[in-house]
């Protein structure tokens, strides 16, 4: 139960980062209620986790999952640059993430 708890957690941090991205395009209230929503379950699961989980994975894990998330969300709605070394480089941290689980 607490990786699924990790999980919504690092999916909520992504919509805090769109909410940031919101802000900077046009700060109007939506976009910071997208931001503080975001970010205060995003936090408020990491903790729950990091309750049975290790800080340390927990945190790596959330991390990547924000990581990723995020770069995706900006190649995908964003226009943000999609070459391939960027992939690349999406791929290891998703992969390290996933490394942690498994040794968890």
């Amino acid at each position: 139960m607490a990786w699924l708890i990790l999980v919504l957690a690092g999916c909520c941090e992504v919509f805090g980062v769109i909410g940031i991205k919101q802000v900077t395009l046009r700060a109007n209230l939506s976009a910071y209620l997208l931001l503080a929503a975001g970010f205060l379950c995003s936090f408020s699961l990491l903790a729950l986790a990091m309750e049975t989980l290790p800080m340390g994975t927990a945190y790596a894990v959330w991390t990547g999952i924000g990581t990723v998330g995020s770069a995706l969300i900006g190649m995908l709605l964003y226009k943000e640059p999609k070459e391939w070394r960027r992939l690349v480089c999406i791929a290891l941290i998703l992969g390290s993430a996933i490394g942690l689980k498994v040794i968890q």
